[in-house]
């Protein structure tokens, strides 16, 4: 894995892999391009450093302007840009208010507000990202799931507009309830699952004694409502992930994400990382992966237009079917009243879809916590040392924009390099997802994860909440991440000590 960010913004026909079609161009982007001098201060300021003795210039400000105070309370994911103008305010609370909104069955009298479901996961975006956070796993039995879902496709065959993407693996929806299960139905349908959980423990003794207890989950799709499912089904659980900063990593140049990878893993560190290509609705073609679990959708409009589809089961411009997640095999589903007709086109129309896009792209990111703390900077020396920096990418300067300037040229710390790398059978979930395959999972950012209890109310971490606390989080690493992983169960407490406390600092 490459060591420093390179910026190729000005390479015209760079292709880093064969077969990458696409994987360069952005036009979700009115891009102003660099200079060669711009080029140069930025490979400058995003040079790993080596110097602990203090913290690095900016390294505070985790969203550059846009870094928001850290606030003491739940509501610390859920403050705009800080440098957002006065008039895009309103626009941002508009869309806070369509995030919120509660959607009911047609016919109501509730204009504009009606065609949930038939079959959805949540009535709203905030009841699966409460407080713009993340998601939690069941409590008990009587504990919803609802921010926990399971994605479920099977082998599927080749796809002619898919062939000159390299390692493209070839899916299907499941032939009865499609790409996600739902476990909740308006009156008169029935769910299609209910989602049962249960652990094993599992005690993983680290050095001094100390030991650790990891929860191996096993899911269950239980009293499903629409039949039997494919023999070749494969399951995926997802839990809800925090909204902060999306705008900002929508607009990391696409060049240096995939100048960071590293696929055959030539410099021989263990790490090979590598660009997830998937296929855009928005704009008819393969773009970068950048949002998802797996990198599975490109930009913030599509991600925000599919949950809106697949967990509410409202239609929008992108995904315009007015029954959601409805297949041909849940007739009654497809044929019940929907929110879609003589006045509206979609169920939300292209405006709103705009208003919650910009709300979700300029949730600011809360600045970071205790920088110049001696044990902070030793946990980020170790950090560090102890190779985590070849996944998650400490920092990237977003490209200049003729039209977002809340994102445009910002010097940003989101820890994560954006790419796919193989986490090990621990974690692996069998189902692959465009180039990701069923063990390959996007390194997720860290920026805000010393907030999780704060604005969440809990510590779980991972792609399904697995990990009740970051030293867990890291126990369960494998795959590329096995070398890291041992060197923190093998370090003394008290620089494992240093490690977490750096990490809740971010």
């Amino acid at each position: 894995m490459r060591r420093f960010a390179i910026n190729l913004s000005l390479i015209v026909g760079f292709s880093p892999v064969a077969g990458l079609a696409g994987v360069l161009d952005e036009p979700h982007l009115n891009i102003i391009p660099r200079t060669e001098a711009e080029i140069a201060r930025i490979q400058a300021v995003t040079m790993l450093t080596t110097d602990f003795s203090a913290a690095a210039r900016f390294e505070e400000r985790s969203a550059g302007a846009a870094t928001v105070r850290a606030r003491a309370d739940a509501d610390a994911f859920s403050q705009s840009s800080a440098n957002i103008s006065f008039e895009d305010e309103l626009t941002f609370k508009v869309g806070n208010g369509f995030f919120r909104k509660l959607w009911v069955s047609s016919p109501s009298s509730t204009l504009a507000s009606d065609g949930l479901g038939p079959l959805y996961n949540a009535r709203s975006c905030q009841r699966c990202h409460l407080k713009d956070g993340r998601g939690h796993t069941p409590e008990g039995p009587d504990d919803s799931a609802v921010s926990l879902f399971l994605r479920v496709s099977i082998p599927g065959d080749f796809d002619a507009k898919l062939a000159d993407i390299e390692d493209y693996i070839a899916t299907l929806p499941e032939p009865t309830y499609g790409e996600q299960l739902q476990d909740f139905a308006i009156q008169g349908h029935k769910a299609e699952y209910r989602l049962d959980v249960s652990y094993e423990e599992e005690i993983v003794t680290l050095s001094e004694g100390e030991t650790v207890s990891l929860r191996r989950p096993t899911y269950q799709a239980a009293n499903l409502g629409y039949g039997p499912m494919h023999p070749d089904t494969m399951f995926s659980p997802r839990i809800a992930p925090q909204m902060i900063g999306l705008g900002l990593l929508e607009a990391i140049p696409a060049a240096d994400i995939v100048a960071l990878a590293d696929h055959e893993d030539l410099d021989g560190d263990g790490i090979s990382g590598r660009p997830n290509i998937v296929w855009s609705v928005e704009y008819d073609q393969p773009m970068l992966g950048r949002f998802g679990l797996k990198a599975g959708t490109p930009t913030v409009r599509h991600q925000s237009a599919a949950a809106f589809s697949g967990d509410i089961g409202i239609s929008s411009p992108l995904f315009p079917n007015g029954a959601g997640e409805c297949t041909t095999n849940q007739p009654a589903c497809r044929d019940a009243l929907h929110g879609d007709g003589d006045l509206r086109v979609t169920e939300v129309d292209d405006e709103g879809l705009e208003l919650v896009t910009f709300y979700s792209r300029n949730l600011g990111v809360p600045a970071r916590r205790d920088v110049s703390d001696p044990q902070v900077l030793r946990g980020k020396q170790v950090f560090y040392e102890t190779g985590c920096v070849s996944c998650h990418q400490p920092s990237f300067v977003t490209h200049r924009l003729a039209d977002r300037p809340e994102q445009s040229f910002q010097l940003i710390w989101p820890y994560s390099d954006m790419l796919l790398h193989d986490m090990g059978e621990g974690l692996a979930d069998h189902r692959p997802e465009a180039r990701a395959t069923g063990r390959e999972w996007r390194t997720p950012p860290l920026w805000g994860i010393g907030l999780t209890e704060q604005v969440s109310g809990h510590t779980y971490f991972l792609h399904d909440g697995r990990a009740r606390s970051l030293l867990e989080a890291i126990m369960w690493h494998g795959g590329e991440a096995s070398s890291a992983r041992d060197t923190v169960a093998e370090m003394s407490k008290a620089k494992r000590d240093d490690l977490i406390r750096f990490l809740e600092s971010l």
